[in-house]
């Protein structure tokens, strides 16, 4: 793990958190551009670090560590038995991977964030937050797309890194939530990183208290960032 002493940070004021009621979060913001690579980026990730964008952060407030980093050990993963039912369920839907931002993508996200997300920071969506939160110039991003009946029902957005991917974010059809597409994507997920030898796919921030976070524990073996130490 890439010691924090090297890096170059900043802190955010506190702010209103994203993800439990009447908290307050800071974050820790990259200022060290160089780290800015795919490599460099994959060492941050292993740091606790996730990207919005361009810009590197990892939760950094006083008192509180309810967000843990978390990533699934690829080669040891084993569907549980709801999850396999999940794959079962949507086995209909065929799989086709872009490293292109197509303009079909916006028009889904949109009506996944006006649907699902209207209590977020996101809603209500629009083309500059779209634009600037899923992709960064010096990042292989690939876009993962869920087809039902020649129709885009879902895009998974991921990090592609050599030995790992980094799930950044998903959106799907919300008239089609009974199909459990977010977890479906994640699946989906371990299955392409096995197949390409990655050793984790990263999860992002799993959050205990945040019930919309709490899907990603289900993946499993895991391993936490706690501490300074992936547990």
């Amino acid at each position: 793990m890439m010691r924090e002493v090297n890096l170059k940070v900043g802190l955010t004021p506190q702010h209103s958190c994203s993800y439990l009621p009447g908290q307050q979060e800071q974050l820790l913001v990259l200022l060290d551009k160089d780290r800015l690579t795919p490599q460099g980026y994959e060492e941050l990730l292993s740091a606790g670090f996730r990207r919005s964008g361009s810009d590197i952060y990892r939760p950094h407030c006083q008192g509180c560590s309810a967000c843990q980093s978390l990533r699934v050990d690829v080669a040891a993963f084993s569907p549980s038995r709801s999850q396999k039912r999940i794959l079962r369920l949507n086995r209909d839907i065929s799989i086709t991977q872009s490293y292109q931002k197509k303009p079909a993508y916006f028009e889904l996200y949109q009506r996944y964030i006006n649907q699902r997300h209207q209590d977020g920071s996101m809603y209500p969506a629009n083309r500059d937050q779209y634009d600037h939160f899923l992709t960064c110039p010096w990042l292989p991003t690939l876009f993962i797309e869920f087809w039902l009946a020649h129709q885009l029902i879902a895009v998974a957005v991921t990090d592609a890194l050599e030995h790992a991917f980094s799930a950044m974010y998903t959106f799907y059809a919300p008239e089609l939530a009974h199909r459990s597409l977010g977890t479906f994507a994640v699946l989906s997920q371990v299955i392409m990183a096995k197949e390409q030898n990655k050793k984790w796919l990263y999860l992002g921030y799993q959050v205990d208290d945040c019930q919309k976070m709490n899907y990603k524990q289900h993946f499993r073996p895991h391993q936490r960032f706690i501490a300074k130490h992936w547990r």
